[in-house]
């Protein structure tokens, strides 16, 4: 599997999902600024809401914004232990340690992106292939690394 391909299909889906909230975000101020009446305390209750709905599209935008700088620091690089930018595979699937965005399908194989914060990768980091690693009481063999 090329390392590259990979990467820049998860710059692409994070890129996506950056101009999915920027839009997001962009429609809920615009019916922020549609809300005008004179109904008083259910106007600002009305436009309250919306403000926060903004703020917490504004955290979720953040959020991805530092994976994509994150992603910045993953090299494609081949790795012989489970660290930032390696792939590792165990018998429940491929895992791709670099952010968190769930399974995606490259080459017709699935691979799940997780970050190395997740306890998944705190469990297996720094093991080699044929390595065990324990997460949640069961026990798990590194089969491959790239």
């Amino acid at each position: 599997m090329e390392k590259s391909i990979l990467l820049q299909l998860i710059k692409s889906k994070l890129s996506e999902k950056i101009q999915n909230f920027e839009n997001l975000i962009a429609e809920t101020r615009a019916s922020s600024n549609d809300t005008k009446s004179s109904m008083g305390d259910k106007y600002e209750t009305g436009r309250e809401m919306l403000q926060q709905e903004i703020n917490n599209l504004q955290v979720q935008l953040n959020e991805i914004l530092k994976q994509k700088d994150f992603l910045k620091t993953v090299l494609p690089k081949p790795s012989d232990k489970a660290e930032k930018g390696a792939i590792v595979k165990t018998k429940k699937g491929l895992f791709f340690i670099s952010v968190s965005l769930g399974e995606i399908k490259v080459e017709n194989e699935k691979i799940i992106c997780i970050s190395p914060e997740s306890p998944l990768a705190k469990a297996m980091n720094g093991k080699q292939k044929d390595e065990a690693f324990s997460l949640n009481n069961m026990s798990q063999k590194i089969l491959d690394i790239e």
